[in-house]
């Protein structure tokens, strides 16, 4: 489910919005409004850690009486845009959880907006917004977190994946929506169960008692089949090389194994298969993670 919000907007009208729609006077604007008093692009909704904002592109927001850049929505609210122009919060809907980080040993972050990791000192944290000096920096993209380092390729992150910033160790994690509205962490939302994974090479099959089988082809079984043939963790550039043979530039093969893994996670995150089962250590390698109880067999 993603997070979003109903509003009444001043003729009536109610709209659903989400993380990165406009209000504005905008025709492309999520919510249209057609009035001078009005910007072109006046607010955004964004979602914020835990929390579902209103952010002011342009000016103010009036909330109570009080002059405000942000507002964390809630259903009853009635936020002023202008001057007798009314917006009324009639629903808000979060997801039942959030992607977030955690340093080795401390409690995890759900990243508001921008993030800026600073790993010096032995005390690694996460701070808001953006830092120059800051080691690195995250944020969160379509359910996975985008680390950008200096001089490295910007590193997509979905639960379960590791990263080893200088000396630090990060661990990307799930914060799940409890019924009271506290967050609690849970590594994945995957059905625990063991799995039997079946290599063909050109198609992989994974097997879970009680469930469909979840059958992959394509890049993705290729990847899968060339870890369950190593056996062991080696260096992602060895497997993207075996995957597409004829590219020869390291660049252009990050790019493509990037992507490429991204779907592959995805695909095992929608069929509820944890999306560990593939993952870096933070070191330039990738591994195939199996539990005690999982099966494998290579019949490629």
């Amino acid at each position: 489910m993603r997070a979003s919000a109903k509003i009444r907007s001043p003729d009536g009208r109610t709209v659903e919005l989400g993380h990165g729609d406009l209000i504005g006077r905008l025709e492309s604007a999520a919510l249209h409004i057609p009035d001078p008093r009005v910007s072109e692009a006046h607010a955004m909704v964004s979602l914020r850690g835990t929390s579902l904002k209103l952010i002011a592109l342009r000016g103010r927001l009036g909330l109570e009486g009080n002059r405000v850049t942000d507002i964390e929505l809630a259903p009853g609210m009635a936020i002023d845009i202008a001057r007798d122009l009314t917006l009324h919060v009639v629903e808000v809907s979060l997801p039942e959880r959030v992607p977030a980080l955690r340093f080795a040993g401390q409690q995890e972050h759900a990243l508001t907006g921008v993030c800026s990791l600073y790993t010096a000192g032995g005390m690694p944290r996460v701070v808001a917004g953006f830092h120059p000096d800051a080691a690195a920096h995250a944020w969160v993209d379509d359910g996975a977190i985008v680390v950008r380092r200096q001089g490295v390729p910007d590193e997509t992150l979905l639960p379960g994946d590791t990263l080893a910033i200088d000396d630090a160790m990060i661990e990307v994690v799930e914060m799940g929506l409890k019924a009271e509205g506290q967050y609690i962490t849970t590594s994945r939302d995957a059905i625990a169960s063991p799995l039997e994974i079946v290599a063909r090479f050109e198609s992989v099959w994974i097997y879970r008692k009680d469930e469909p089988a979840l059958v992959l082809t394509g890049i993705s079984a290729r990847i899968l089949s060339e870890l369950v043939s190593m056996g062991v963790p080696v260096p992602w550039l060895t497997v993207a090389r075996e995957v597409w043979p004829e590219e020869a530039v390291p660049e252009d093969l990050r790019v493509k194994w990037d992507v490429s893994v991204g779907r592959l996670r995805r695909k095992l995150q929608d069929a509820r298969i944890r999306t560990d089962l593939v993952r870096p250590d933070g070191r330039g390698n990738i591994e195939l993670r199996l539990e005690r109880d999982d099966i494998v067999r290579d019949e490629a």
